[in-house]
């Protein structure tokens, strides 16, 4: 282990949350008795926002009362989506009985229901590209760890053939289509595309991993980060179900991990996290040189001060957040944040 690393640790044992230290002993040192795990599981039980997921379950398991994120009648962790993936993050055990109990409503809960919020219809995964809510809950699935559970490999396999489409095809415009009625181009049905739902699900699995398919995400990934083509700016496109319909996240020819934000050079911590779980990075240069300006940015307390997006990082919502220390309202803790995700993309980049 590198010695920016070890100080990484020493500083977030030193000073963070509940969760990020179980994590780091878990997930990096592999060295935690039992002891700790149960006096750790328990604080991040008792923290408000685990208690306020807990108290909104309701008999079947589901998680308040949302799907996608949050609506008048569900507060942004009080919906099965945003409360699962916190739990997730948070470390929270899979046998833990109320992340236990939301899986297996995934499981007992049909997909036309109206916990859904789709009014009872089933949008095809299959048939709309980067879209349908089964993708969602398949990515909840896969953030839970629960894919040896409960059968998403169907879900995987789509994740790869989507970013498999993009080497195959010159653009989205040859997967899609205009009509007058519409100002944003259509997917044709049953065609592929990938969003961040299938990057989501492919991140939080290892069924999948080799080193062809990491090749291959490499590929496609650089492709979607090219910036050379003026006509494919602003290029967008929506599935059609008798009327347009938002993807889950579909990816734009000019896709960044680095970026100006405010007049500031910012990266994309989660985006790169992700990236690394996949191992791209051994493959796409532009994914290790960020590795390489999160490891320089290490100062000698272990804190990582790269400028990052912070707003990518704040709270945990559908599309955005890794968020596990219980607030920011300390710089300390908005930094034991930032550095512990430095801290995973280092330790994965490693592996």
């Amino acid at each position: 282990m590198e010695q920016k690393n070890k100080k990484m640790i020493e500083f977030l044992l030193n000073n963070a949350g509940a969760s990020i230290r179980y994590r780091v002993k878990k997930d990096i040192l592999v060295n935690i008795t039992d002891e700790e795990e149960t006096a750790l599981q328990e604080e991040i039980m008792a923290e408000p926002i685990s208690v306020l997921i807990a108290n909104c379950q309701k008999e079947n398991g589901w998680l308040g009362n949302g799907f996608h994120g949050p609506n008048k009648n569900a507060g942004p962790y009080e919906n099965q989506e945003c409360g699962t993936k916190y739990l997730a993050e948070k470390g929270v055990l899979k046998n833990n009985p109320i992340l236990k109990r939301a899986m297996e409503a995934f499981v007992t809960v049909p997909l036309s229901d109206l916990c859904y919020r789709t009014k009872g219809k089933v949008y095809d995964e299959f048939k709309f590209a980067a879209n349908g809510q089964n993708l969602i809950r398949c990515a909840c699935i896969a953030r839970a760890g629960y894919d040896d559970v409960i059968d998403i490999k169907p879900q995987i396999q789509l994740s790869l053939d989507s970013f498999q489409r993009v080497l195959e095809v010159d653009s989205v415009i040859d997967i899609s289509r205009k009509i007058k009625s519409c100002k944003y181009r259509l997917f044709n049905n049953y065609e592929k595309w990938p969003c961040r739902y299938h990057f989501d699900i492919l991140a939080h699995t290892d069924s999948w991993k080799s080193e062809e398919n990491s090749k291959m995400l490499a590929k496609s990934f650089e492709k979607l980060m090219r910036t050379d083509r003026s006509e494919m700016k602003g290029v967008v496109a929506v599935s059609w179900v008798g009327h347009p319909l938002g993807t889950l996240g579909a990816f734009c020819e000019g896709y960044a991990i680095r970026y100006e934000k405010n007049d500031v050079s910012v990266v994309n911590l989660e985006a790169v996290e992700w990236l690394v779980r996949c191992g791209v990075h051994r493959y796409l240069a532009a994914v290790r040189n960020e590795v390489e300006a999160i490891r320089n940015s290490i100062d000698e307390e272990g804190i990582c001060r790269i400028s990052a997006d912070e707003d990518v990082l704040r709270g945990i919502s559908t599309y955005s957040g890794l968020q596990i220390e219980k607030d920011w309202k300390s710089e300390i803790r908005k930094l034991c944040d930032i550095t512990f995700r430095a801290l995973l993309i280092l330790h994965y980049s490693e592996l």
